[in-house]
């Protein structure tokens, strides 16, 4: 049996939205003044795999070798097992002479066998058609979402619904700004599946909400949202603590590939576990949401 909450949230709509404004307005100028850190997935680039058996080299002497060679933007981490590492930098279109001459120093500045295991070029056509189509898929997200609330739900949920996930994916990447964590491929993918989460989430609420706006005619509209939101308060902490037990063991035992996809996921649905309260169910109040509304909007359909 789940447990009956009482919380009054409809009386920190305000300071929650004002919360929310503060901080989308702050991502978007840390987007927009400090930017996004892009991977070579969208950068261009060149991206190498190393294995070293020497244990005793350290990565500072990686970063060192590399630095040398002048590759323009440098970015060294340990990735999988201890001697694996992964080497960014911007300069790239080598043909097979230079990337020799790159191997031959690399083994004789750090002294020991070095096995490349990967080595990429991204151009600057292929990263502009990648990061082109992850804007593209994210606006084609956001639009079947609103394709799916419009028809669900009347059309004051759609715009609550949307204004959830734009600040969402906002807020998020505006963290990300400003920790200068990469943005990649896999960015991409987590913001999509934080657009679904947050729909998800904010979907359970709506349905309640509307089902308890027919049944309680006579309420007003803050009873409604509080008594709704607290019914599903119960699903909605069982659901992030689930998500957030996976993401964070991912986050500390799937290595470095998968720390950016899983810290993103972990922003995500704690914000849009938020947003979902805070956020989209305000919209309807400001909207003036009631049974009446729903009546008319059902008699014109």
């Amino acid at each position: 049996m789940s447990r009956k909450f009482n919380f009054k949230f409809t009386s920190i709509f305000k300071i929650a939205n004002l919360i929310s404004i503060l901080l989308v307005v702050l991502s978007f100028l840390l987007i927009f003044i400090k930017g996004l850190n892009f991977g070579i997935d969208f950068r261009g680039g060149t991206l190498m795999e190393l294995r070293i058996s020497d244990k005793n080299i350290l990565i500072s002497d990686i970063r060192s070798t590399f630095s040398k060679m002048n590759l323009g933007d440098l970015n060294v981490k340990e990735f999988g097992k201890q001697g694996d590492y992964l080497i960014k930098f911007e300069k790239k279109d080598f043909d097979n002479t230079s990337i020799k001459i790159i191997k031959k120093d690399t083994i004789q500045s750090l002294g020991t066998e070095v096995n490349f295991r990967r080595i990429e070029n991204v151009g600057p056509k292929v990263s502009d058609e990648l990061l082109k189509s992850g804007v593209l898929a994210i606006c084609l997200a956001l639009g079947a979402m609103l394709f799916y609330i419009w028809i669900r739900f009347e059309w004051q949920f759609s715009i609550g619904s949307i204004l959830a996930i734009f600040h969402d994916v906002i807020i998020t990447l505006g963290i990300f700004s400003l920790l200068s964590l990469e943005i990649n491929l896999s960015i991409v993918a987590a913001v999509l599946t934080i657009v679904g989460y947050s729909m998800n989430d904010t979907v359970v609420i709506f349905d309640r909400i509307r089902e308890n706006l027919s049944k309680f005619s006579s309420s007003n509209f803050i009873t409604i949202a509080d008594n709704s939101i607290n019914e599903t308060l119960s699903r909605t902490i069982i659901t992030s603590l689930t998500t957030l037990l996976a993401l964070i063991s991912i986050f500390i035992l799937g290595g470095e590939i998968l720390r950016g996809f899983s810290f993103a996921m972990i922003i995500g649905v704690l914000i849009g576990t938020y947003s979902s309260i805070f956020v989209a169910s305000p919209i309807l109040k400001y909207l003036n949401v009631s049974y009446k509304t729903i009546a008319k909007e059902k008699e014109n359909n």
